[in-house]
């Protein structure tokens, strides 16, 4: 017999909450899905760049010579404006996103955006200019700018607290999935002398959009969405469905007692307003301060460099003179793909601050030793070798560290009243750094431009050591905490010092909701707040 009551306000509030079922792992699961949108949209882009049907219908003639046997090429800004349009799209997305799922619910919200998404790629597959292209990959970006932003938040307030970093990490695998299936099918589509080359890619999309959206027809809406909207019976049956347990269970009652309550406590200090994002300064209580931290994490994350392979890889390992880069470019799929899982145990079991410190580290001196091998031995063998053996090791620890860590962290930093908003905000500066470096890129490695070739390892090096500083000062440890107590915990400790701190007590306790929360569903009316009735909590209570 668990008496709710008396556990409240102990230091080991793990005792009240609900099993972990598998249901929970199929519903936050499939809800990761949305990843695959995500990596698919970004992958496909290089090696369709790198065919030479495109070449040859959206390029310009140039003499032909041994990395450029077909006589055609991509000119830098037209390659540049091609692929760095899908993150435009995306970034306005992902604050659009933020907005919507505020007002009709992160479900929604993806299933809106997948259809936003469907659009893009149909202007996408009928088109046969570079103006067609570019105004379907914008519109797509606009759908996948919801989803990303939407996936995570969504994830995040359904996911159980001990498992949140899995599921949310289960997001970035879908994405590594993504990347790998449009390196296949680029692989496959390469040697197609037709308008098939690219359309069949691109095609392909509607078939992830539908899964999803299809999906998500099915799943419940956040419990939380519907504690800021004041629906409680919903939020009630919302956390049924997604913990697996009846009503009555007091892990359910205290759950909800605690988002409620965690709700009531930061309307004190902030509305639901985009100005509210920015308010608080530096404070341990200042939302400022948390939405900058997303903000900077989701901007380093893209300076570490990975989209600089997945955008422009092929035709990167063509130019330094590589033979099969499409081959090449696929490996480096799949050692992304093949490596991610190891983060669901690492970021549950080592946290998410030591993942993102020890993959700074890592990744940077991989960055390094392939500048300065490829420029001391260009062209060789040895440096070839060093490229391809260190920047798979370089993906790897990308996959493993920042690649989930960073979306794990941005979906738990911010309070409710800004949740959506916040998480919108990181997200859309994930794209705006993603859509600047694949604009300057070209102008960085390609022959007629910057022609850095492997030198460009030295910039994600040096940027990755920036990354590693910002980890150290700024980013918390949040592992083994309900959302409610990260709240709690970023307002009594800095990052140097939060992996040491435990709950000690519950909002739910301090404002004397739980009680009210046992008694209104015994009495069959959820609603949080109501008349307290003794006789119907000893009844609960004798009943679990």
């Amino acid at each position: 017999m668990v008496d709710p009551q008396h556990l409240v306000g102990t230091a080991d509030l793990s005792l009240i909450e609900a099993p972990v079922t598998w249901h929970a792992y199929m519903i936050c699961g499939f809800a990761s899905f949305g990843g695959i949108l995500y990596g698919y949209d970004s992958g496909y882009i290089s090696g369709v760049l790198g065919m030479d049907y495109v070449k040859k219908n959206f390029g310009d003639a140039v003499p032909k010579s041994d990395e450029n046997p077909t006589g055609f090429m991509i000119p830098s800004s037209r390659k540049s404006l091609i692929t760095s349009i899908l993150s435009a799209g995306t970034f306005i997305g992902a604050l659009l996103g933020g907005t919507v799922a505020e007002h009709i619910g992160r479900r929604l919200t993806i299933m809106l955006s997948c259809l936003i998404f469907a659009v893009g790629v149909a202007v996408q597959v009928g088109t046969e200019t570079v103006g067609g292209l570019v105004a379907g990959r914008f519109v797509a970006g606009l759908g996948v700018g919801g989803v990303s932003a939407t996936v995570v938040l969504y994830v995040s307030e359904i996911s159980p607290r001990k498992v949140r970093g899995l599921l949310v990490s289960a997001y970035q695998w879908a994405i590594t999935i993504g990347l790998l299936v449009a390196s296949g099918v680029d692989q496959g589509c390469k040697d197609i002398n037709s308008r098939s080359s690219y359309r069949i890619p691109i095609g392909l999309q509607f078939i992830w959009a539908a899964l999803l959206a299809a999906g998500l027809f099915l799943l419940p809406e956040s419990p939380r969405y519907y504690v800021r909207c004041g629906r409680m019976s919903d939020a009630l049956r919302s956390l049924e469905r997604v913990r697996g347990q009846p009503g009555s269970h007091p892990a359910i009652q205290a759950e909800l007692a605690e988002i409620q309550a965690n709700f009531e406590y930061e309307k004190q200090l902030t509305n639901n307003t985009w100005a509210d994002c920015f308010k608080g300064g530096m404070s341990p209580r200042g939302n400022l301060r948390r939405v900058l931290a997303g903000i900077c994490l989701q901007m380093f994350q893209q300076w570490t460099g990975i989209n600089f392979i997945f955008y422009y890889g092929t035709t990167f390992f063509q130019s330094v003179g590589l033979k099969n880069p499409f081959l090449i470019s696929t490996i480096m799929n799949i050692v992304n793909v093949v490596t991610t899982p190891a983060s669901f145990w690492m970021v549950e079991k080592l946290g998410r601050r030591p993942l993102l410190l020890g993959g700074a580290a890592i990744m940077c001196v991989c960055e390094f030793l392939v500048a300065i091998v490829g420029v001391a031995k260009e062209g060789s063998q040895a440096a070839n070798t060093c490229l391809i053996v260190f920047t798979c090791l370089y993906i790897a620890a990308f996959a493993t560290t920042w690649g989930p860590a960073a979306w794990v962290v941005v979906g738990e930093i911010y309070p409710l009243p800004i949740r959506a908003k916040g998480v919108a905000l990181a997200t859309a500066s994930n794209w705006l750094w993603n859509c600047v470096i694949a604009v300057i890129t070209p102008y960085m490695v390609d022959e007629n431009e910057g022609n850095l070739k492997v030198k460009v390892f030295f910039v994600w090096g040096s940027a990755l050591f920036l990354c590693l500083l910002f980890a150290y000062f700024f980013i918390p440890e949040t592992k083994g905490l309900t959302l409610e107590q990260i709240d709690k915990m970023l307002e009594e400790t800095t990052p140097s010092t939060s992996a040491k701190w435990k709950p000690h007590d519950t909002f739910a306790h301090e404002m004397g909701m739980l009680e009210k929360t046992q008694s209104s569903a015994v009495l069959g009316e959820p609603k949080l707040g109501g008349t307290t009735n003794d006789n119907a909590n000893a009844e609960a209570r004798g009943s679990v």
